[in-house]
């Protein structure tokens, strides 16, 4: 019987038995009961010198490879994003080629792909609206003509120069009218960004959302659904409940996804189900999903089966897991998920662009390591103990 190694914020050492992985199966068909797209992350040449403040120098070969794994399991991935480290290491450069890669990757591998589009190409700091208008625009078209679907991500350009809730109205007005395809707008919270303050013209989440719900409501053909990425549950379902026949509300809450997507499919027959006019699930668009991409694929499918105690058996156990990759300060998320990625043979090290690997802490990782194996997410365990216990050696631990 394998052992694994752990470690706590105190240095003691304890060992945990190492289970099998889940045996799941990849889908013999595309996935029906929800629309679930992973957020992928980016992997750096080992030899590069992708340090602080150095451009992205990355293994096209490992990150492609990464996307063509999760459409093998019948997942979109959303790329481009925060997952890949927008405004924390992936300069303006890498961004337009990564977008243009990996939509030639979805393209050969019949896949669905959405990517980030924003304003992040512009050096200076402060902006105008008219530039933030035009700064969007840029990125849409470029993204339109690679023949991915946007997502219109928050800005923090615009988050600096608004000075109302009529300034987000005109800049979403302005850019979605030129949009030829439907796109996704993500409001981002300030856990993943704190210089997304009082974006959509408040800080609180029910004024801000009634913005929200204008924008896509004046243009609701131009829109095909919002990604929530606030942690608040209840903000979600909220705003879900009011959007547009047609648009989608797909949930970025990596703390409370399992009932999110679930929704009254895993609620016993004595809750209160919603009304038959309301939304009773969310669909998927997390970085989570990068790193439990085999699970989330096996829990979907539960639900094209019509078995929601399956779907909460198999993704049930690894929210806690995604609560640990998330916990505070929640940008540094990207770096469980590139943990996760290299445990799971995905990549050849644990490394990332701007150095990010270092962001969180050995009992950190510790505890990542413990979760993922109690919720099946690793994938091959014998290589993912080989692995970790190769880097407690290496940081003086004895394992």
């Amino acid at each position: 019987m394998s052992t694994l190694r752990l470690l706590d914020a105190a240095g003691a050492v304890t060992d945990a038995e190492l289970r099998e992985g889940g045996e799941y199966s990849r889908p013999s068909s595309p996935l029906q009961s929800r629309v679930a797209y992973a957020a992928a992350h980016v992997v750096p040449k080992v030899h590069a010198d992708n340090t602080p403040g150095q451009p992205a120098d990355i293994d096209w070969d490992s990150t492609l490879a990464f996307r063509r794994n999760v459409y093998s399991w019948g997942l979109g991935v959303a790329d481009a994003m925060d997952t890949a480290q927008r405004n924390m290491g992936l300069d303006a450069a890498a961004t337009r080629e990564l977008i243009a890669r990996s939509a030639e990757v979805a393209r050969e591998e019949g896949g669905s792909v959405v990517v980030g589009v924003n304003t992040d190409h512009v050096a200076e700091s402060h902006i105008t609206l008219d530039q933030v208008i035009d700064a969007y625009k840029e990125q849409l078209h470029f993204t339109e003509e690679q023949g991915a679907g946007p997502v219109l991500m928050a800005s923090r350009h615009l988050a600096r120069v608004a000075e109302s809730a009529d300034d987000y109205r005109r800049v979403y007005r302005e850019v979605l009218s030129s949009a030829t395809v439907p796109v996704v707008l993500h409001w981002l919270g300030t856990a993943f960004d704190p210089e997304l303050a009082g974006y959509f013209g408040a800080d609180d989440w029910q004024t801000a959302s009634a913005v929200l719900l204008d924008i896509i409501g004046e243009q609701p053909d131009r829109v095909a659904g919002v990604k929530m990425s606030l942690l608040n549950a209840e903000s979600e379902i909220s705003v879900r409940e009011q959007l547009p026949q047609g648009v989608r509300m797909f949930t970025g809450d990596d703390f409370n996804y399992v009932g999110l997507i679930g929704g009254d499919t895993t609620r016993s027959s004595s809750e209160e189900r919603s009304t038959e006019t309301k939304r009773t699930h969310s669909d998927a668009l997390l970085g989570a999903f990068a790193a439990i991409t085999p699970v989330a694929s096996a829990a979907i499918q539960a639900l094209d089966a019509g078995d929601p105690a399956r779907y909460l058996e198999i993704l049930g156990p690894t929210e806690e897991l995604s609560r640990q990759v998330f916990a505070a300060p929640t940008f540094y998320y990207k770096t469980g998920v590139a943990f996760l990625s290299w445990l799971n043979g995905h990549q050849p090290a644990f490394q990332m662009v701007g150095g990010l690997h270092s962001a969180r802490s050995l009992p950190h990782l510790s505890r990542i390591v413990e979760l993922a194996n109690a919720s099946l997410a690793l994938e091959k365990p014998e290589l993912a103990r080989e692995r970790w216990h190769g880097m407690l050696r290496l940081n003086g631990v004895d394992a």
